[in-house]
Parts: structure tokens; C-alpha cells; sequence
């Protein structure tokens, strides 16, 4: 099981109230409502083996070289020139962050973020390199690419906490968007996505761009129509197209999840004990984190 560590903290910290606080008054809803999402994660699926994927670099250079406006809604408007992009974060989530890699650590639960790349790339490396069933619990839909029937790959989409998921297998993609997981990249960059600001191509939506995946077979079958006047493109589709040749040129490598980071050592293995119980204990009384460690503790044992 790969987690999408920040997009499972977040959804946290907005589920469970801010009056959730540490004796000192400190909020820690996020830290508290992640331990008790990777709770009822494990006790409802039993994973073998669990990694909390991080954000090593929310906004790599490398995907900013290619298209400019690549998450550039979501940089804190305080970021100094000449210094790496800030997230702007919630004020009372972003001192969350380090107390929830210093209890993960404690728990000995794999924790694993390099940079400069996404946590979206770490789980597409250790996706490959997988040598059994995988199980992605995140709420990015970019990692729809990442599922594959053949190889018991899929996402688990939260709908609700992560009581209730969505299971995204290839099944679901063609019935939701007629492609399977190695097309979704070509829709996604096609359609555009606001919240990482991808343009798309301007005038092709989802429904347009999945018709001509469904007539094309894939983005190069696509563009080589744009070429062919025989080819059954209509003329604003052809005129959108080509003058989006530019951006389609460089975007599946922004959309397209990195399958080579290089990752540090690790023990992927879920512990049944705390690594370091006397730094949990320590953490659990600093940050008041109670019945949501207590439970978690409990399923990792049982």
C-alpha cells in the first residue's frame, strides 16, 4: 500500500476540527486524523507492506521549465526571489508536517520523499518495481495513469475519510472516461487540469479528448492526424491542435508520473511495534495524540 502522504494530511486537517489541540493548544487534527485514516487502512485491507510517500518538492523545476504555470496558483505569495517556491499551505497545517514525519518515524512506518521530485513519483517508481498487488490510496486523480489490471495495480480514491473508497481499477476508468490507465495521461493533458495548472488544449474537454483517443488510439496518433486532411478531425479541432503543438510537445513529461527516482534505503515492512517507542511516547504526550495513536498502535498489533 503507497500513500499519497499529503493528499490524505490534507484531507485530514480539513475532515477533523481545528479544536483538536496539543496541551499547549496547538491544532494537530491533521497529525491525529492521518494516524487514524493509516488505521482503518490497515485493518481494512491488511497491506503486507506500507510506504508514506512524500513531497520532497511540491513543484519540481525540472516540470516548471516545461510549462510555467505548473502549480503556480498554489505558490505562497511570500516567497522570497531566487528561493524555492513555498506551497501555500494553511497556517495551522504547516507546523502539522514535521510532527507527522517525527511520529511515522517513531512508528516505523517507511517514510520516503526525494527530491526533486513529487510524492506522485516516488509511488510511480516503487509502483514499477513492485513485485505484487498494489494498492494507491491518494485524492489526485493524476495517479489514475498508474492502474493496471495485469499487473493488480489500482487506486483507492477517498470519498469519504477512507471509509469509503472508490476502487479504481481499468474497469472503472473506460466506463468513467473510455481510456484505461496508460491513456489517462494523454486525456489528462489534453483536457487540462486547473487544479495544477495545465491549460490543455484550449476548446478540447474530457468527452472531446476521450472521443479522439477512442478514434486516434493515443496523443502521437492524434497529432499525426492534425498533418493528414483526410484524417476526421474537425476543422477547429485540427486548428486547436495545432496550434496547441507546443504544449502537448512537453506536457506528457509534466503529466507523466517519474517511474526512475532514486530511492533511498528502506524497510517497507508495516511494524507490529513502534521503532522507537520512548520518541513516541515522548511525541504522543508533546502533541497530545491519544485515542488516534492508541487505535493505530492496536491494529498494527492485532
Amino acid at each position: 500500500m503507497l500513500l499519497d502522504t499529503a493528499s490524505l494530511y490534507y484531507r485530514a486537517y480539513f475532515g477533523v476540527p481545528d479544536s483538536v489541540r496539543a496541551p499547549d493548544g496547538t491544532p494537530v487534527n491533521a497529525v491525529r486524523g492521518l494516524l487514524d485514516f493509516i488505521g482503518r487502512l490497515v485493518r481494512d485491507h491488511r497491506p503486507d507492506d506500507l510506504v508514506a510517500c512524500m513531497d520532497a518538492d511540491w513543484r519540481p523545476h525540472w516540470r516548471v521549465e516545461l510549462i510555467p504555470t505548473y502549480k503556480a496558483h498554489r505558490v505562497a505569495v511570500e516567497t522570497p526571489p531566487g528561493v524555492a517556491d513555498e506551497e501555500d499551505t494553511p497556517d495551522t497545517l504547516a507546523p502539522q508536517v514535521p510532527v507527522i514525519e517525527d511520529v511515522l518515524d517513531a512508528l516505523g512506518i517507511a517514510r520516503v520523499g526525494v527530491a526533486p521530485y513529487e510524492a506522485d513519483d516516488v509511488i510511480g517508481t516503487l509502483t514499477g518495481l513492485a513485485k505484487g498487488p498494489v494498492d494507491i490510496v491518494t485524492g489526485d486523480r493524476d495517479l489514475y495513469q498508474l492502474v493496471d489490471d495485469a499487473r493488480e495495480v489500482r487506486v483507492l480514491y477517498p470519498l469519504k475519510g477512507v471509509g469509503s473508497l472508490q476502487v479504481t481499477d481499468e474497469a472503472w476508468l473506460r466506463e468513467k472516461y473510455g481510456v484505461d490507465g496508460a491513456g489517462y495521461v494523454d486525456l489528462a493533458l489534453l483536457r487540462g487540469d486547473p487544479s495544477d495548472g495545465l491549460p490543455g488544449v484550449p476548446g478540447i474537454g474530457e468527452k472531446t479528448a476521450a472521443k479522439l483517443l477512442d478514434t486516434f488510439g493515443d496523443l502521437a496518433g492524434i497529432m499525426s492526424a492534425v498533418d493528414n486532411p483526410a484524417a476526421r478531425l474537425t476543422p477547429s479541432q485540427r486548428k486547436r491542435l495545432y496550434e496547441a503543438r507546443d504544449y502537448v510537445a512537453v506536457a506528457p513529461k509534466v503529466v507523466r508520473v517519474a517511474a526512475d527516482v532514486p530511492l533511498p534505503p528502506f524497510d517497507p515492512a508495516l511494524p507490529r511495534e513502534p521503532r522507537d517507542p520512548a520518541a513516541l511516547e515522548a511525541l504522543a504526550e508533546q502533541w497530545g495524540l491519544g485515542g488516534a495513536l492508541t487505535r493505530l498502535l492496536s491494529t498494527l498489533r492485532s
